[in-house]
């Protein structure tokens, strides 16, 4: 049996236009953990795609050097396996929300930079990332290069877990990640409806009682973050 310790968001701020070269560029902060993130637009689709007169949504993320307690290297030699995990998380979880055949045949990039990771990195990107893609495509519309915005729903994303006390937590922090029994990840979409849903029970199993608790207080806490990229999108209008 489990209880919701905490079912609210760190503190959260998402600062806007960091960045005068993209389309797009947030600071997102949830708690100490803090992501870079640019769009960039690009002219051109990948090769699959060519042709078809539909567009592209990608993302790349990486752990800068002085993100953790100890030093990480860059990858230099290609994306470790978890960078790529969380590359393609982010990039499913935002063409979810995007119709692509509306965006015609250019490619929006979205990069996702580490700069303090204190859990939570991946949730705080594709939080963040969502903000950096309607950046983009409001610039898009606004040089008239897009006739409608071919966004069909926000997003946003929160971490939530069960800690050897049987106690749910949202938003967790390192030391909280590290020491959950079960550890999830909730992608949602601001209509309410998920996208993504990743959970793993590192030390026992959890019940079906735990996984609505868990689902309960990742909702309530996205309803925060949710609030929070509001007040970033009126500035567009």
């Amino acid at each position: 049996m489990s209880v919701i310790k905490r079912n609210t968001p760190r503190t959260i701020k998402f600062q806007p236009n960091i960045n005068p070269y993209a389309a797009g560029s947030i600071l997102a902060e949830f708690g100490n953990t803090k992501v870079h993130i640019t769009a960039s637009v690009q002219e051109s689709v990948p090769p699959f795609l060519r042709g078809k007169g539909t567009g592209w949504i990608t993302a790349e993320y990486a752990m800068l050097p002085g993100s953790t307690h100890s030093r990480v290297d860059r990858e230099r030699k290609g994306a470790s396996g978890r960078t790529q995990e969380i590359q393609r998380l982010i990039g499913r979880a935002l063409r979810s929300i995007i119709d692509t055949s509306k965006l015609g045949e250019r490619t929006i990039m979205i990069d996702c930079d580490v700069i303090v990771a204190d859990g939570g990195t991946r949730t705080t990107a594709i939080s963040g990332a969502y903000l950096a893609l309607e950046m983009a495509v409001h610039q898009l519309m606004q040089k008239g290069l897009l006739k409608e915005s071919p966004l069909k729903d926000g997003l946003a994303a929160i971490s939530v877990g069960i800690n050897a006390q049987g106690e749910v937590i949202a938003d967790l922090n390192y030391e909280e990640d590290s020491s959950c029994h079960t550890d999830m990840n909730i992608v949602m979409t601001t209509s309410g409806k998920f996208v993504e849903v990743q959970g793993t029970a590192e030390g026992a199993p959890f019940s079906l009682e735990e996984l609505n608790n868990l689902l309960a207080a990742a909702k309530s806490s996205l309803e925060v973050v949710m609030k929070e990229q509001r007040k970033v999108l009126e500035t567009l209008k």
